[in-house]
């Protein structure tokens, strides 16, 4: 699959084709839409699933030097105000902050990030990591392929600080909702 090929898929989507259309225009710096809402729209489209099936919520990675909470706060509320019709959950990040709240939330370390794409390559599955950017020219970020995404195979990515009690359980929740994956355990 090409990178263009693999846009088509994830446009087929509503939900991602109206963040691809709508979220350039807030200017988020390095802004990515990222993830679950990428694979899993593949997933459901060569499944025979709906483009939305399963996908829990849709995440948009920018990486602003500045990392105070008010700051991230600000472009969560614009990217919520701009997307209020959207029926879905839209989670916006800041990866320049992400290693303040990191270690509290899942109880390993975490690293300062310089870029948004590094929080991509952090991801806990070689599947989920995926990008496309969100500055209107929609570039595509995957440092790993897509061959794991194509093939529905879900491995360890060995860049991640991961609980293989966390790997289990979100992959396990991936396979509740895609029985043709295939789960590869943690090491």
């Amino acid at each position: 699959m090409t990178h263009a090929e693999f846009v088509a898929l994830v446009r087929r989507n509503p939900v991602n084709a109206a963040l691809l259309d709508r979220i350039p225009q807030l200017h988020l710096p390095d802004a990515w839409l990222v993830s679950g809402s990428l694979f899993q729209t593949v997933w459901n489209l060569q499944t025979g699933r709906p483009a939305t099936h399963g996908i829990k919520d849709y995440d948009i990675f920018y990486f602003d030097a500045d990392t105070s909470y008010d700051a991230e706060d600000a472009q969560i509320r614009k990217v919520a105000a701009l997307c209020a019709d959207l029926d879905a959950d839209i989670e916006v990040r800041n990866q320049a902050r992400v290693h303040l709240w990191y270690k509290d939330h899942f109880k390993v370390d975490y690293t300062p990030l310089a870029s948004a794409c590094e929080g991509i390559d952090r991801f806990l599955a070689i599947a989920c990591k995926l990008g496309v950017s969100l500055d209107g020219k929609e570039r595509v970020y995957a440092p790993d392929g897509l061959a794991d995404m194509e093939q529905m195979r879900i491995r360890p990515n060995p860049s991640n600080n991961f609980s293989a009690e966390h790997y289990a359980t979100k992959s396990g929740r991936w396979h509740d909702k895609w029985p043709e994956l295939t789960v590869e355990a943690a090491g």
